[in-house]
């Protein structure tokens, strides 16, 4: 894959180790670009922690290929995540049958490029470009993700989760556009949980209310930590919880402890970490990454025998901190309809695709007409089970 190319007086660079890279070139980039400066998970420090830790690299199958956009001075005016991808995992939007019906006509799917925050289906800018960078930044950068699948007869060139104004431009630019959907709890302006609770019908406020009794009789303590609060300690026992949980469900956890440890030692002040204590020992933990303005639902980890602690650890404490805090949003992931009726309502999400193979970008590109209609009716369906009193 060739490391650099020209384009309208821009050198554009391949950059394999993030670090190459100075953090504040990176992030006057993301803190330009508009929603930038609170998504926690673009800064340099989170994309550094998952390089240097081993949850990124070769091995894993997250190979790190960053664009880089630079001036004839070589001041950085744009970048993007990027990573060469030789299996389907930790992208949260599922193309497994792409890459069968490719391998059965006879092509290789893999390896493909993939623009993502790995592990991480939260919607952000993909586009990272400085304010004052000629209007051809973000066009390049398109140009060069999908010139890079042909030039290297990959099958395509994947952007997950971009938000709406990227998504825009690449499907602008002839990709492929395709719609998920995510499940956020938006701040009304309420005043204290009560106050969001009495937005509820009965019955649900009922049931959200008994849970939260549980956990609180069931003689766990629970605390919501941040910045210098956590400790080694409560990274151990996250570490521990997380790769039991992951070793239950998904069979191999993606993230070492070394990552949760520069975590810790980087971004303390965008960690926001709820754990429990049953007596001495620590059997549950939700780590949660904050924005200027949102808090993000990430990883669980925890025992099963404790009835609610999951919606207590992960859902409720959550909306007790964005309260306490003033912020506007709580994203709670991909996956799991059981939110909605914890009170996070589905939201659309999008993905961008670039299929440089002739025969498979027909094949998707009818399967994601068919696929879109579907997944609107599912949003309509899904919103009747709000637990939210209707106006």
């Amino acid at each position: 894959m060739p490391d650099v190319q020209e384009l309208d007086n821009l050198s554009i660079d391949l950059v394999d180790d993030i670090r190459s890279i100075p953090a504040s070139d990176w992030d006057a980039c993301l803190l330009d670009t508009p929603g930038g400066a609170d998504n926690p998970f673009l800064r340099h420090a989170f994309l550094a922690a998952m390089e240097s830790s081993g949850s990124v690299g070769s091995d894993t199958g997250w190979d790190p290929r960053h664009v880089a956009v630079r001036d004839g001075t070589g001041r950085l005016l744009g970048v993007t995540p990027l990573y060469v991808k030789y299996h389907s995992y930790g992208e949260y939007v599922f193309d497994h049958g792409w890459a069968n019906a490719l391998d059965q006509a006879g092509g290789n799917y893999y390896p493909k490029l993939q623009s993502a925050v790995p592990f991480t289906p939260v919607t952000g800018p993909r586009l990272l470009v400085r304010a004052d960078a000629p209007p051809g930044v973000h066009g390049a950068i398109i140009v060069t993700l999908s010139g890079l699948a042909r030039r290297n007869d990959l099958s395509g060139t994947h952007v997950t989760f971009p938000n709406e104004a990227d998504h825009d431009r690449f499907v602008g630019a002839g990709w492929l556009s395709r719609i998920g959907t995510q499940y956020h709890w938006d701040n009304r302006g309420y005043r204290s949980f009560d106050d969001f609770l009495g937005a509820f019908s009965s019955r649900k406020r009922k049931m959200v209310r008994k849970e939260r009794q549980t956990v609180a009789d069931s003689g766990l303590r629970v605390f919501t930590l941040t910045g210098s609060d956590v400790r080694d300690e409560h990274w151990d026992a996250f570490d521990r919880l997380y790769r039991s949980t992951s070793d239950r469900k998904w069979g191999s956890p993606y993230l070492t402890r070394e990552f949760f440890f520069q975590l810790g030692q980087d971004m303390a002040d965008r960690v926001v970490l709820v754990m429990a204590r049953d007596g001495t020992r620590w059997v549950g933990g939700a780590l949660n990454m904050l924005g200027e303005t949102t808090l993000y639902g990430r990883n669980w980890g925890g025992s099963e025998a404790y009835p609610f602690l999951h919606f207590e650890a992960c859902y409720y404490r959550a909306i007790d901190f964005a309260i306490e805090r003033g912020l506007t949003r709580v994203e709670a992931g991909a996956q799991g309809e059981h939110k909605i009726q914890r009170g996070y309502l589905p939201v659309k999400t999008f993905s961008a695709h670039y299929i440089a193979h002739r025969g498979l970008r027909f094949a998707v590109t009818d399967f994601l007409l068919k696929e879109r209609a579907a997944m609107e009716e599912h949003m309509a369906e899904l919103m009747q089970e709000s637990p939210y009193r209707q106006a």
